[in-house]
């Protein structure tokens, strides 16, 4: 099966936001609907393309079908975590998706896009007990700690130029 990946766009916010509460689903709650609701992503999504200032992005990637099956959202980091600038705010692919380079893909393509607006870094906040973790370690990330030295699911790339040679084969 081949992917495209494409920048997400305003037409995108229905499909995006039946996207986002399937795999939030799946990632949080067993597979189970207890996640935040179809008309709450879609309303997400409509404001923030509507308050679009250019600030923050997205790519979707699309099975043969034209599906979306995954996507990854990247936004400036706040600074709440000193030495990181931009942030993977989201990054989700349909679990029947997973190992088939998809976040790979995504990964890369955020991290490409940072580097273009020059930014250098970038974090994002998890769940500590997310099996996916380790998928975020194979691609450099450091886990980030909180003052008492508890990890929360905070991961960390202070370099996006290696984790862009890592993520997109360069």
């Amino acid at each position: 099966m081949a992917f495209l990946i494409r920048e997400a766009l305003a037409e995108d916010v229905a499909a995006l936001a039946k996207l986002h509460v399937q795999t939030f689903n799946e990632t949080h709650c067993d597979g189970q609907a207890r996640g935040p609701s179809f008309e709450l992503r879609e309303r997400q999504w409509r404001e923030a393309y509507a308050a679009a200032d250019g600030a923050w992005f997205c790519f979707v990637v699309e099975d043969d079908a034209g599906a979306l099956v995954g996507f990854a959202k990247g936004t400036p980091h706040k600074g709440g975590v000193p030495g990181y600038a931009g942030e993977l705010n989201k990054i989700y692919v349909l679990r029947q998706f997973h190992r088939q380079g998809i976040g790979r893909l995504l990964v890369c393509h955020v991290a490409r896009r940072f580097l273009e607006r020059g930014i250098t870094s970038m974090l994002l906040f998890g769940d500590a007990a997310n099996p996916s973790n380790g998928f975020y370690e194979a691609f450099g990330a450091e886990r980030l700690y909180s003052p008492s030295g508890e990890f929360h699911g905070g991961y960390g790339w202070r370099d996006l130029h290696q984790l862009a040679a890592k993520a997109c084969g360069e």
